[in-house]
């Protein structure tokens, strides 16, 4: 992983620890099912034995992965999130143009948007939307390259 430091709201810096914590009582049942099947050894052709060390490899990877990034993480302060142009921790109403469809989203690094939360639909930094959001303000219209064309959308509110 990068050594550049991952800024994250208090939310998204809560959950990811949170995760942390369950990825590690994950880990100890998993050593727990190797060692049961270590011990079996009598399984036909070895399977549930790959299966348990597979499992344990990826929980492995997962808690590097969440420390590294906890590591390096930033905890933005709100009010950075509440100013008159978007940034990273706002929350944005949004009016999709063609549809006058509105949808509310929260601006967020991608290490945040890996977490699942209820509430506020979060968009990477890095995303299309995320990058055409950045220092937007309101009443800004904005074009989104999509897969399917483009999509015209106007900021409504920034929080």
């Amino acid at each position: 992983m990068m050594n550049r430091e991952i800024k994250l709201t208090k939310e998204g810096f809560q959950k990811l620890s949170a995760q942390l914590e369950l990825e590690k009582e994950r880990l100890v049942q998993a050593e727990t099912i190797l060692a049961a099947q270590q011990d079996e050894g009598d399984d036909y052709d070895g399977s549930g034995l790959e299966d348990a060390k597979r499992a344990k490899t990826a929980i492995e990877d997962r808690l590097h992965e969440l420390e590294e990034t906890l590591a390096v993480a930033v905890v933005i302060d709100s009010a950075e999130g509440s100013s008159k142009l978007v940034a990273l921790g706002s929350t944005v109403k949004l009016k999709e143009e063609k549809t006058g469809r509105e949808m509310q989203v929260q601006l967020v690094s991608g290490a945040e948007v890996a977490v699942q939360s209820a509430g506020v639909r979060k968009v990477s930094e890095d995303s299309p939307l995320g990058v055409k959001l950045m220092g937007r303000k309101k009443n800004d219209l904005f074009i989104v390259d999509v897969e399917r064309g483009q999509l015209k959308y106007k900021v409504l509110e920034i929080g």
